[in-house]
């Protein structure tokens, strides 16, 4: 019987007809399969490359497939960070599994990557921030992950920072909203994996300063802080409503906004209590798309809207008088923003993304103008970054794994 495949109703994709769904996956041997640097799977995991676009199948129980596909395509609308769903191929050839497919993440490296060429305290901290706000998220979404660990996440460079990204989602559940005893059984499985992930990775780069069950245990540490502070009630007293204001800047300031909150008067004065369900990440994602149309991480776009403040008040400087935000974003966006990713050379466009570039260049910039005693400019900090910069760094659009030794 022939592969009967189940895509998403949507146009950019492949048909995947060309590939051998007759065959296991693990015995391919098609020209379009590619080796990726991946993180470790239970399942058959190949990737194979349409035209520069890399996706993923993952060989599976065909029920566990579309319980995937289901999670993801639902997640996907909630805005939240997982990978992009495409398809499920199934009744292939007898006794074989279902296959899902999944685009490949541009720029995105799984961590043992990571931790082969990076600073460990520096890393440290950015996996353990990446990781904590990716369980908080899915969790405000009512989403039972029931096999969090690293190899189950892909990070992406955020301005300094990293940005998590759900890849597996089989073992979950899927709920109007979590239950303090369900959370509380999915943070137990996400200390254990990641605490054995990091031994063993300790192990393996003989690395002790990583410290894996420290670093496990202060995961949960930073998810309960950040739990804490985004669903916790506040009582304030009848001329203390200035609270609702710092509340919400604070959530912000976490790149988080809330749609709605509850007042609730009583004895001691008003509660405010927020519903986690009306806390939605991506405050500063939002903002910089609605000013410049751009899409970029959390971290990112909050670099660059500091860059659009500062160029906003130079620019009423120099006019003498207040300038529209929408027009300070245009001229941002012609004199600023895209000049300087114009610099980048196209045999250099897969070292990093655009916002991420920008993001170095400012640093750059810094470093330059911290050397030069005066501001040197964005524009020749571009050039400067391009010529001695970027050139060096490692190419992360597609983490291509070396090929494999012939016996």
């Amino acid at each position: 019987m022939p592969a009967r495949l189940q895509l998403l109703a949507r146009t950019g994709h492949p048909d995947f007809l060309d590939l051998p769904w007759e065959a296991p996956l693990e015995e391919w041997t098609h020209e379009r399969l590619v080796n990726v640097v991946a993180g470790i799977h239970r399942h058959v995991v190949r990737f194979v490359n349409y035209d520069g676009r890399l996706y993923a199948l993952k060989e599976l129980p065909v029920e566990l497939a579309r319980k995937e596909y289901g999670f993801l395509r639902r997640l996907a609308a909630d805005e939240m960070p997982v990978v992009d769903v495409v398809g499920v191929v199934s009744e292939r050839a007898a006794e074989l599994d279902a296959v899902l497919i999944t685009r490949h993440l541009d720029y995105s490296l799984p961590f043992r990557t990571l931790f082969a060429g990076r600073d460990i305290a520096e890393l440290r901290d950015s996996l353990l921030d990446a990781g904590a706000g990716l369980l908080v998220r899915i969790h405000l979404a009512g989403f039972f992950w029931g096999d969090a660990s690293l190899s189950n996440i892909l990070f992406r460079r955020d301005a300094g920072a990293l940005a998590a990204y759900l890849v597996d989602t089989e073992t979950g559940e899927l709920h109007p909203t979590l239950s303090e005893g369900q959370r509380a059984y999915d943070l137990q499985i996400a200390e254990d994996n990641v605490a054995g992930e990091l031994l063993d990775i300790a192990e393996e780069l003989g690395r002790p300063e990583i410290r894996a069950d420290e670093t496990a245990a202060e995961l949960v540490q930073r998810y309960e802080s950040l739990w804490t502070e985004l669903t916790r009630d506040e009582v304030f007293g009848p001329d203390e409503r200035y609270k609702i204001d710092e509340r919400l800047h604070r959530l912000n300031e976490l790149g988080f906004d809330v749609e709605e909150l509850e007042l609730i008067a009583g004895d001691e004065g008003y509660r405010l209590r927020l519903n986690p369900r009306v806390v939605e990440p991506g405050h500063h994602r939002r903002r910089l798309l609605v000013l410049t149309g751009l899409h970029a991480q959390e971290n990112q776009a909050r670099r660059l809207l500091n860059d659009l403040a500062r160029f906003r008040v130079a620019l009423e400087k120099k006019d003498g008088k207040p300038v529209p935000e929408t027009i300070v974003a245009y001229r941002w966006l012609a004199e600023v923003f895209e000049p300087a990713i114009a610099a980048v050379r196209p045999e250099l466009w897969g070292k990093r993304e655009a916002a991420e570039v920008f993001h170095e260049i400012l640093e750059h910039r810094w470093y330059l103008s911290q050397r030069a005693e005066r501001d040197i400019g964005v524009l020749k900090a571009a050039r400067d970054y391009v010529k001695n910069v970027l050139p060096q760094a490692s190419d992360e659009r597609t983490a291509l794994a070396p090929p494999a030794a012939e016996d």
